[in-house]
C-alpha cells in the first residue's frame, strides 16, 4: 500500500509538483523562442529517481508532464560513451565512441551553435567539467578524439558561442604550442573572468563572457564548488536573453557520472540534486517568460544504478531487506544501455515524447523552433 501511495503521489508531482496548473498550461507561443538543453551526463531514470527519496524540496523533474525515452547507442557500439551521445545531441548524427562533432566516417558535422549563431541566436555553454570535455566540446568543436583537449579548445575560440562556464584553464593558458587562447577570446570581445562567477550587473555590457574556473575540472559538490551550477544557468539565461535575444544553452551535470563511475552513491546524489536545481532555473524562467522550451535528458547512464531496500544486519548475523529505507548499488563502473528519460516543458514540448533515437533531439529542436540553416 505504501508503495502504491508513493507511485500516486509521484504521479501529482509530475503534473502539479506543487505549482498552479496554469504553470503547466501557460504558453504563449507554438513556436518557442528559446532552447534550454540540460543534459545529466550519466543520469538514468534511477539517478532520476534517487531526487524524489533524498532531496530535502520537491524535485524540479516533478514539474514535466512531457517525458519520452531515448536509445542512446552509438554508431558502432551498444553502448555510448559522452562523446558520441553529446555529438547526437549537438549535431543529429550517431556517431562513434570518442568522436567530437564528426560523423562516423571522421567529417566534420555542423553543431546546432553553429546553425544558430548567424541567425542572430545568441548560444551558450555551461559544465561542471572542463569545457574541452566530451559534452560540451560536442557543441563546441570537432576533433577526431575527446582526448584532444588542445585541439577542442582552440576549435572552440573559432565559434561564436556567447556565454561559457565551466573549468580547463590549462587547456587555453598552458598549452603545448605555447598559445594563450584568452588572448584570443578578449581580441573577439570576451570578458573573461578565471576567479569567480560573476553578477549580472557586472556582465551585462559585456558582449561575450567566458567563466574558467578550474584548472582542469571544476571541484565536485562535496569538495566546495558550492552553488555553481544553478546559479551559471541563471546568469547564463539572464545574459543571453539581456536584450529580448532568442537563445541556445546548454548546461550539463557532468559529475553525476563521475559519482555512477566510482559507484559512489553520496557524490552521485549530491551531483543530482545540483542539477536538478539548475533545472529549476530553467523552469523558473521558462515559466515566466512563456516562449521558452526546456529539455533534460541524459547521454547516457552511468553504474547500472539503482534504488534497492538498504541491506541490514540481524543481531543473529543474518542480513536483509529493509523496505522501510532506500540505498543506491551498482552493477558495474562503467555505461549501461538502458533507455534514457527526456524531459520537456514549454512550447514544442510534446514533440519530445514517446521513444526514439538520441540524434533525434537534435532535429525535435530544429523541427518546433523552426531553426533553419543559412545555406
Amino acid at each position: 500500500m505504501k508503495l502504491t501511495k508513493y507511485i500516486f503521489s509521484i504521479s501529482i508531482i509530475a503534473l502539479c509538483s506543487c505549482h498552479s496548473v496554469g504553470e503547466i498550461l501557460e504558453v504563449k507561443n507554438n513556436t518557442p523562442k528559446n532552447v534550454i538543453l540540460l543534459i545529466g551526463d550519466g543520469t538514468g531514470l534511477s539517478q532520476v529517481s534517487s531526487a524524489f527519496y533524498f532531496k530535502e524540496t520537491a524535485p524540479n523533474y516533478g514539474r514535466f508532464k512531457h517525458i519520452g525515452l531515448i536509445n542512446t547507442s552509438s554508431s558502432r557500439e551498444d553502448i555510448t560513451d559522452s562523446a558520441a551521445g553529446a555529438t547526437a545531441f549537438a549535431c543529429g548524427v550517431k556517431t562513434y565512441n570518442g568522436a567530437i562533432g564528426v560523423a562516423d566516417d571522421s567529417t566534420a558535422v555542423v553543431s546546432l551553435v553553429e546553425i544558430v549563431s548567424p541567425l542572430q541566436i545568441k548560444t551558450g555553454v555551461i559544465s561542471t567539467s572542463s569545457l574541452t570535455h566530451a559534452t560540451p566540446a560536442s557543441f563546441l568543436a570537432h576533433a577526431l578524439s575527446r582526448n584532444f583537449d588542445e585541439e577542442i579548445a582552440a576549435d572552440m575560440v573559432e565559434t561564436n558561442i556567447d556565454f561559457l562556464a565551466g573549468g580547463g584553464i590549462k587547456f587555453f593558458n598552458k598549452r603545448k604550442d605555447g598559445r594563450n587562447l584568452f588572448d584570443d577570446l578578449m581580441s573577439k570581445s570576451f570578458k573573461i573572468d578565471t576567479t569567480a562567477l560573476g553578477v549580472f550587473e557586472s556582465i551585462k555590457s559585456s558582449s561575450k563572457v567566458a567563466y574558467v574556473l578550474g584548472e582542469k575540472h571544476m571541484p565536485a559538490i562535496a569538495k566546495g564548488r558550492g552553488d555553481f551550477l544553478p546559479n551559471a544557468t541563471e546568469l547564463g539565461i539572464q545574459f543571453l536573453n539581456k536584450n529580448k535575444s532568442n537563445f541556445f544553452l546548454m548546461v550539463e551535470g557532468s559529475q553525476i557520472d563521475w559519482g555512477g563511475h566510482a559507484n559512489d552513491s553520496d557524490y552521485l546524489i549530491s551531483e543530482l540534486i545540483d542539477f536538478d536545481n539548475a533545472i529549476g532555473k530553467a523552469l523558473d524562467f521558462a515559466k515566466r517568460d512563456g516562449n521558452t522550451l526546456v529539455i533534460v535528458t541524459a547521454d547516457h547512464e552511468t553504474g547500472g544504478f539503482t534504488l534497492a531496500a538498504k541491506t541490514k544486519t540481524r543481531e543473529n548475523g543474518k542480513e536483509y531487506s529493509d523496505y522501510s529505507e532506500v540505498e543506491g548499488i551498482f552493477s558495474t563502473s562503467g555505461h549501461s544501455a538502458t533507455l534514457i528519460p527526456v524531459f520537456a516543458y514549454g512550447p514544442g514540448a510534446e514533440e519530445f515524447m514517446g521513444v526514439y533515437q538520441n540524434n533525434e533531439i537534435f532535429h525535435k529542436i530544429l523541427k518546433v523552433t523552426n531553426w533553419k540553416p543559412n545555406n
